[in-house]
């Protein structure tokens, strides 16, 4: 099935009497998947408030070409930019000749000449208008240059009118519109990754951590929203830019991250633990700061819980992934820990060569499933992540995956 998952699809609306579906446009293009944005022009106002169309986008709409609270003022070339697709419903007979004409005398014209963006054209207008070879002339004009156009549907019309000109079904425009792009490896997978270190408080000022950057996991949530799919990020502590169009729920400690990630289960269909969790927490957390004292003291540690291993046995359990980070025998320990935890698959990399450790902007790795592996040569993290995320939609792909 399409969809619009992790894309932006800015939403023009043009002013005809047709915008009243514009609402249940955005309905359903949300319900698909995608961020929804909206440009008006001054007509589109007089049919439906922008209040309304704020409400159901999430998101403030915008109406004026000239705009003070944007980015240089520049609120066209900000949207152009943000935009992976521009829908223009309802376009009507004097915006698609406007088009046409390669003009840019309100926003929404404005935008579409400044975006790279695909653009897709639902037509609304009276069904003598769509019939005068004005209007035949724009359509065949815009088409030539790449436009999409979605309808118009035949029907009787507000005027009274019965003929071609109706603007198509919102289910089917937003479906026209999740044509546009190509489905990822992973469409419509929902992927759980954590990433990151645990912190586990000593004292409130005090706790026992790891030097893991997150930038792996930070990496493989990017790969796997650009492969399609509904990507949530478990993060530990870091100092990392969150993964476009990726949700990011941040913990401390390996308990918090643990919840966290159980909670998620029912709506998860792969599982990659990349988190670095500290294996063991203090026994008791002091509510005071430890004063120093004695020249030594001894501090009591128990066992964290096991995060991918709790995964791997649960009752709604994904397709899981676990990371081995080893400084020796990597290979037999990772297999090990693949058997012993009831992984799927598991990305073994050596720690101990400083070139590809924690904080490295590089990585090489060997990734082991039950019948197989691939070694994976030193790369970038982005790189490499993309390749994991490759071999997952490979194996989820073949039979004995």
């Amino acid at each position: 099935m399409a969809h619009l998952f992790n894309r932006n699809v800015l939403l023009g609306v043009s002013g005809g009497i047709a915008a009243y579906k514009s609402a249940e446009l955005v309905r359903q293009l949300q319900e698909l998947g995608a961020t929804v944005r909206v440009v008006m022009t001054r007509g589109a106002q007089e049919f439906i408030t922008p209040l309304t169309l704020q409400a159901l986008s999430g998101n403030p709409v915008h109406t004026e070409l000239l705009d003070a609270e944007a980015e240089l003022g520049m609120s066209h070339i900000e949207l152009a930019r943000w935009a992976d697709l521009l829908l223009i419903a309802p376009a009507t007979a004097d915006l698609l000749a406007r088009l046409a004409a390669g003009r840019a005398d309100d926003l929404l014209t404005t935008v579409a000449l400044a975006t790279a963006a695909p653009l897709v054209l639902a037509p609304a207008m009276n069904q003598q208008m769509w019939r005068d070879q004005a209007t035949i002339a724009n359509v065949a004009a815009l088409a030539s240059r790449g436009y999409t156009f979605v309808g118009p549907a035949s029907g009787e019309q507000a005027c009274g009118d019965i003929g071609p000109g109706r603007m198509e079904q919102p289910a089917i425009i937003a479906a026209a519109a999740a044509g546009v792009f190509e489905n990822g490896l992973l469409e419509g997978k929902r992927v759980v990754i954590t990433a990151g270190p645990t912190r586990e408080a000593l004292d409130p000022v005090r706790y026992i951590s790891n030097h893991s950057s997150g930038k792996m996991g930070y990496a493989l949530a990017q790969a796997a929203v650009d492969a399609g799919a509904r990507t949530t990020l478990v993060s530990g502590p870091v100092n990392l830019s969150a993964p476009d169009h990726a949700r990011v729920l941040h913990v401390e400690s390996a308990t918090q991250m643990l919840e966290q990630c159980l909670q998620l289960l029912p709506e998860c269909d792969i599982f990659i633990a990349c988190a670095a969790v500290a294996d063991y927490r203090p026994a008791a957390i002091e509510q005071q700061k430890i004063k120093k004292g004695p020249e030594h003291i001894n501090l009591q540690l128990v066992r964290n819980p096991d995060i991918v291993a709790a995964v791997a046995a649960s009752e709604h359990r994904p397709f899981t992934v676990g990371f081995a980070a080893e400084t020796n025998d990597l290979l037999a320990h990772a297999r090990d820990k693949m058997k012993r935890k009831g992984l799927d698959m598991i990305v073994a990399n050596d720690v101990s060569n400083r070139s590809i450790g924690f904080n490295s902007d590089n990585n090489e790795a060997t990734v082991l499933w039950a019948d197989g592996e691939q070694v994976l040569a030193m790369t970038g993290k982005s790189a490499m992540a993309r390749q994991i995320i490759q071999i997952i939609a490979r194996q989820l792909g073949s039979p004995a995956g």
